[in-house]
């Protein structure tokens, strides 16, 4: 049965390469070949020709290595491997990836792959860790560091099966080993040294020395000059171990933990514990950011994967008797689109980085091997079970033992980076400082904003030209566009593993959510979406334009307007239900902000993305700042908070809105009521009613105090002011006609 599903699975791979090859120009893959054969072999590949010369292979990576990346799918890559190993070819034709999500252009991924284009790894092998051939793209690491590595191992093993180079000599093979399989009877409790002893628990230990001179090796001094902390400190000390095997999990996790474990599994399903200690966190930040574990990687032969955020459950420590404090326990359930056979050799592959300046990182990697004593496996007189034959059929590996002597040596010599953060604030020094400025202005703003809107050009200057800031510096140049998927993926932290490390990762975001958290109790909302905000910026910019050009603005009903703001809060609420369920599935929801487009992306990016964004901009050219008002969901989770401030700084007289509505009628955003009062939900701080407060030519009141002093009667009211005014006048009595001398 299972030999059937096998035939279909490799069928299924066969027909994608078909369609690729079919689709994808040949010249573009390896140049100067004409046609290509059938699909062939296992791994699928096409032979390639010029004429009727055979030049060498084509093959698609995914048929031959199982490496995910962020989106936990396939990255599809054509690669073009000539009859002496070398790569002639790559191209990517299909893949998941959130990379148009972080503003990588795919111009900048092709040049990567045609880092490894001209390289043989065939006769080279490398070694683990050696650095890309091309620079890794800030912001795309761990997709970038997929496609390489599925390049790089797909190449070897491609050649391996189909007798190219070196990798085709025949290797010498070992009778076969009798079947083993997890002993699931044995289920004694023992206490952490003995599984040390055992090998059940295999641990890996590194210094900040051991980083540098590893960077060192790697062909990276500059990164070697940037490590932290004494040669003799802990950097990591990181521990593994296979706990489905029920012995080892029942010690690790205890009673109530295993059982826990053992009904989560499905038949054949594996988990593994991955503690640590020291200066670095082998969790990294993307599985907050992305739902992805982006620093560690299990390796299986040929297969690889990531565990994610759905797969993780933090523990408090770990239960075996006699084992140290650890800051970090994480249980790993391996995912249910990916395999891990207990009793193989696997591995648990580190990555560190060290960020160098804003564009710039090296990394290294090393591994920690694996390898599940005999003790807790038994042997079995049947056949292979379909795991182990369905590995027979593919390229084989080196021995386990040499792939571990390697590993121990290539362990022995390699390290890791401290304090990422730390590295990342110190890279963005100036873009901090100019941040810190800006922001220091906007405080003096509201600070002084008597003396300033009291002068009407200087504060339409001075915002013109804070909003100008907010989009071409914060917004397109720095990247620190605040979007919804940072409140969500605050609280999903908050509900798993909070650290405040994983948010700092980001300067510029992480400055200016602190400073919108701390407006919020002076001024609502409107610190951040009536200054900061790059698109709300870009709406407010271009609607000045539209109205300069002549273009009529719709005024919409009080009531009318007051029911389409709570959309806002519908959508941000819905999100947020979702973030609960699935946080990459709230992540692709909260595309209703256009923020990633405009700003990140610049309007480069597919179609129905552009044409969306430049629908809500289309539609704030007749309704002043559209999105803000009634689709967006970050300034509805920030006015919840809004009923909170402390501080009023904005000022009325007690006769706005009754019955003057001057105040009421200009208010860019309609925030304020009829009745006179400003609603903080909605308010962002403009600043434009302050300025009608003190214009003695346009606010009523100061008119007629005017007029008062100078004992000449006042000018009639504006048409639109005066419209207003008679329609509420009939419902003014003597009683509550309000009193002239306010």
């Amino acid at each position: 049965m299972w030999l059937s599903c096998l035939a279909v699975a490799q069928d299924a791979q066969a027909q994608r390469l078909r369609e690729f090859l079919a689709a994808t120009p040949i010249g573009e893959v390896f140049p100067g070949a004409d046609r290509t054969g059938p699909v062939e072999g296992k791994p699928a590949a096409a032979r390639v020709y010029a004429g009727n010369r055979q030049l060498g292979l084509v093959y698609l990576t995914t048929d031959v290595v199982n490496t995910r990346g962020y989106s936990s799918k396939p990255i599809d890559v054509l690669v073009g491997l000539a009859a002496d190993g070398r790569i002639v070819g790559a191209k990517l034709v299909e893949h998941h990836e959130p990379i148009v999500l972080i503003g990588i252009p795919q111009s900048k991924v092709d040049h990567f792959i045609q880092g490894y284009v001209g390289l043989n790894f065939v006769d080279a092998p490398p070694r683990h860790g050696a650095p890309p051939p091309v620079d890794i793209v800030s912001g795309a690491t761990v997709t970038l560091m997929v496609i390489g590595d599925t390049i790089t191992r797909s190449a070897i093993a491609v050649a391996r099966a189909h007798g190219i180079g070196k990798a085709g000599a025949p290797r010498q093979t070992a009778p076969p080993a009798a079947a083993r399989v997890l002993d699931e009877d044995r289920n004694d409790v023992q206490n952490w040294q003995a599984l040390l002893d055992s090998g059940a628990v295999k641990n890996l230990r590194l210094t900040p020395e051991d980083v540098n001179q590893a960077f060192l090796r790697s062909g990276r001094q500059d990164a070697a000059e940037h490590g932290e902390g004494g040669p003799d400190d802990t950097f990591i000390d990181l521990y593994a171990a296979l706990v489905s095997a029920p012995s080892i999990g029942r010690s690790l996790l205890g009673d109530t933990g295993w059982q826990r474990l053992k009904e989560r599994l499905k038949p054949g399903q594996q988990a593994v514990l991955v503690a640590g200690n020291g200066l670095y966190s082998f969790k990294g930040s993307g599985y907050v950011r992305g739902g992805i574990f982006d620093r560690i990687e299990v390796v299986q032969d040929e297969s690889a994967f990531r565990f994610r955020d759905r797969n993780h459950q933090r523990l408090a420590d770990v239960s075996a008797a006699g084992a140290p404090a650890l800051r970090e326990v994480a249980l790993f359930v391996v995912p249910e689109d990916a395999a891990l056979d207990p009793v193989k050799p696997w591995r648990l592959q580190l990555m560190v980085q060290r960020v160098l300046s804003v564009s710039d990182k090296a990394f290294v990697t090393f591994d920690l091997p694996y390898e599940l004593p005999a003790a807790y496996t038994r042997a079995v007189a049947a056949g292979p079970t379909p795991v182990q034959a369905a590995a027979a059929d593919a390229p084989t590996a080196p021995p386990a033992g040499e792939a571990e002597a390697e590993a121990v040596a290539e362990a022995e010599a390699e390290a890791a980076q401290p304090a990422l953060w730390k590295q990342i604030w110190q890279g963005k020094a100036g873009q901090i400082a100019i941040l810190t400025v800006a922001l220091s202005v906007l405080v003096g703003i509201f600070f002084f904003q008597d003396q300033l809107t009291a002068r009407p050009l200087l504060h339409d200057r001075l915002r013109l030209a804070f909003l100008a800031f907010a989009l071409f510096w914060i917004g397109w140049y720095g990247q620190a566009q605040l979007s919804i998927v940072n409140v969500l993926t605050f609280f999903s932290a908050l509900r798993t593993d909070f650290r405040w490390e994983y948010f700092l990762m980001d300067p510029l975001v992480f400055i200016l959510w602190c400073a919108t958290a701390i407006s919020m109790v002076f001024w609502n909302r409107g610190a951040f979406c009536g200054w900061l905000c790059p698109f709300g910026a870009l709406q407010e910019l271009t609607n000045r334009i539209a109205r300069r050009l002549g273009v009529r603005q719709l005024k919409i009903r009080h009531g009318v307007a007051q029911r389409l703001s709570t959309l806002k809060y519908v959508i941000f609420l819905l999100l947020f239900g979702f973030s609960l369920y699935d946080l990459a599935v709230a992540e692709q929801l909260a595309e209703v902000e256009p923020f990633k487009t405009a700003i990140i992306l610049r309007f480069v990016r597919h179609w129905p993305f552009v044409l969306f964004a430049v629908a809500l901009l289309a539609a704030g050219l007749f309704i002043e700042r559209f999105f803000c008002r009634y689709l967006c969901p970050l300034g509805a989770a920030l006015a919840i908070p809004a009923r909170l401030r402390i501080f009023n700084w904005l000022k009325r007289y007690r006769d706005c809105g009754n019955p003057c509505q001057r105040c009421n009628i200009e208010c860019p955003v309609q925030a304020i009521d009829p009745s006179g009062e400003i609603n903080p939900n909605e308010c962002i701080q403009c600043l434009h009613c302050q300025m009608l407060y003190h214009h003695q030519e346009k606010c009523p009141h100061l008119i007629q105090k005017r007029s008062r002093r100078e004992r000449r009667p006042a000018p009639p009211p504006e048409p639109a002011v005066q419209e207003v005014v008679l329609h509420r006048m009939p419902s003014l009595t003597p009683a509550n006609r309000p009193n002239p001398e306010s």
